[in-house]
């Protein structure tokens, strides 16, 4: 008889890293994890797990076991909650980083459900890339260099990186470069671009000033508009807050700073399904529309300044 309730919770825990974390998970206790791990090794005659600390390790055995299991595991799960009723065979679920999925994707998400009416969306915003080998992820828009073999990683859009502030703490356009020492940075910790990079392409040292530092850009973007302080951020990342002065560009010509961060990624056959190959044409036309607008308003910004 398959030990059906050893092999789930054994990928739970595989799964999650973690015994406490799969047990929270599961509703049960770490120790009934670790029973029911314990018993399935007994059954394969092998040890699948180690512990390091407070996290676990699988063994080689434990690796290669997973990798055989958890494609079908994801399907049971998947037919469970298609039975149960709550994931239909038109359900789409994406996955996005937090400071993308709030500032960009969901302002302009009710577009496409009023284009896909049949299509039930479900959005994952996390930061931890996908595992499309275990988990029932479709269509992922990762953050990265682009970089990941055996996916189809194509960029969403190019960014321009800018100084911004709460209008209340400078004025657009009226300081130099070498004028940001003066005030507090605001430093978003996991951007392509940061700060040191911005000054030195200009020639400048990176100022000793006053700090704040954030691990979301989203977070980056609020603390600016709360008048915290100047942040370096991507264009993508600000919304509309440039477009209705909730936040300003205080350096009268910053340099051209552009790159792709945020690119839209999955294995190659998952754009056979018509849902995902749906979700990803409209974001690409979304993205070409921002893109086109974004400079038109930039272009607009910088004239004003020059006039005033």
């Amino acid at each position: 008889m398959l030990p059906l309730r050893s092999i789930a919770v054994f990928h739970a825990a595989a799964r999650a890293g973690s015994l406490t974390r799969a047990a929270m998970e599961l509703g049960v206790t770490p120790s009934a994890v670790s029973q029911q791990i314990a018993a399935l090794e007994v059954q394969l005659g092998t040890a699948l797990m180690t512990r390091q600390g407070r996290r676990i390790a699988l063994t080689e055995a434990g690796q290669r076991y997973l990798e055989m299991i958890a494609p079908h595991v994801e399907r049971i799960a998947e037919a469970t909650l298609y039975v149960r009723g709550t994931l239909s065979s038109a359900s789409l679920i994406v996955r996005a980083t937090p400071s993308f999925a709030t500032k960009w994707l969901l302002p302009r998400l009710p577009r496409f459900l009023d284009a896909h009416p049949e299509i039930e969306l479900r959005v994952d915003a996390t930061n931890e890339p996908t595992d499309f080998t275990r988990e029932g992820v479709d269509l992922e828009v990762r953050h990265g260099e682009g970089e990941w073999p055996g996916l189809m990683a194509e960029p969403v859009a190019e960014e321009r990186f800018l100084p911004v502030c709460a209008p209340g703490l400078v004025a657009a356009g009226s300081l130099r470069a070498e004028d940001l020492g003066a005030h507090r940075l605001i430093h978003s910790v996991k951007s392509q671009v940061k700060w040191a990079a911005w000054f030195a392409a200009q020639g400048l040292p990176l100022p000793a000033s006053r700090r704040v530092l954030f691990d979301r850009s989203h977070m980056s973007v609020d603390a600016a508009m709360a008048g915290m302080g100047i942040a370096l951020e991507s264009t993508l990342m600000l919304g509309d807050a440039l477009e209705d002065g909730r936040l300003v560009c205080p350096v009268a010509a910053p340099p051209e700073m552009r790159r792709a961060t945020q690119w839209l990624v999955c294995p190659p056959d998952r754009l056979r399904h018509r849902r995902v190959q749906a979700f990803a044409d409209w974001l690409r036309a979304e993205a070409r529309t921002w893109e086109r607008e974004s400079l038109e308003k930039l272009k607009q910004a910088a004239k004003k300044l020059v006039c005033s």
